[in-house]
């Protein structure tokens, strides 16, 4: 009696697996409430959250600095993903986005508070050679850097903007997204910002400059 029950649960699950096209691991396992809500997979990277509005167009999810190590935790989960706060962008082509508050200096003139908006990069072998990236992995965090792939090796190699930061690398292996520079919003006068960093580069070749005629004075 109990192996006829069970045959009629399997078969029942067979039916509804086809009919809402979702695997019966999905079935038993996710919570089908989240209608807003749609999980894209890969080959290359884990699973991703997505959310849709109304029309089933995805939003653009913002993740603030605040909001950076709470993401790493949660990219995945559903829940997490419809909580972040959405934003709007006119006239983006078609695809998955997300918006990723930059910090720190290491891609000056870009600014610390700049917002990238970035689309989903579904293949490794898609990333295109000297283009910047928001890239996430639990080893580094959520960094925005400019990309050097070196797939004979399995690693990317990431460069900083402001040449005070040397470039280091990143296994294939640790990454969990990566996601391509679209468009950036900056809230400071862009001009004043890089004549700032240009000033502040020629005050830096000033005082090396400086320090070696000190140097070779002393040698005398």
């Amino acid at each position: 009696m109990s192996g006829s029950i069970h045959r009629v649960n399997m078969d029942n699950l067979l039916k509804l697996s086809e009919i809402f096209n979702v695997t019966i691991d999905n079935l038993i396992k996710t919570n089908l409430s989240h209608t807003e809500l749609e999980i894209v997979r890969n080959a290359d990277f884990k699973v991703l959250a997505i959310s849709v509005d109304s029309e089933n167009n995805n939003n653009i999810e913002l993740v603030e600095t605040k909001a950076s190590a709470g993401y790493l935790a949660s990219y995945a989960d559903p829940e997490y993903i419809r909580d972040l706060p959405k934003i709007s962008f006119p006239n983006i082509p078609q695809g998955t986005y997300r918006a990723f508050e930059i910090q720190g200096d290491s891609m000056l003139p870009l600014e610390p508070g700049s917002i990238v908006i970035c689309s989903y990069i579904e293949n490794l072998k898609d990333i295109k050679s000297d283009r910047t990236y928001v890239i996430i992995s639990k080893t580094e965090g959520v960094v925005y850097k400019r990309v050097r792939p070196d797939f004979q090796n399995q690693k990317l190699i990431l460069i900083s903007d402001n040449d005070a930061y040397l470039p280091y690398t990143l296994d294939f292996s640790e990454i969990d997204e990566i996601w391509q520079y679209y468009c950036h919003l900056s809230f400071s006068d862009s001009r004043y910002t890089f004549n700032a960093v240009l000033e502040e580069r020629l005050s830096d070749i000033q005082r090396r400059l400086a320090e070696v005629q000190q140097t070779i004075s002393l040698a005398r």
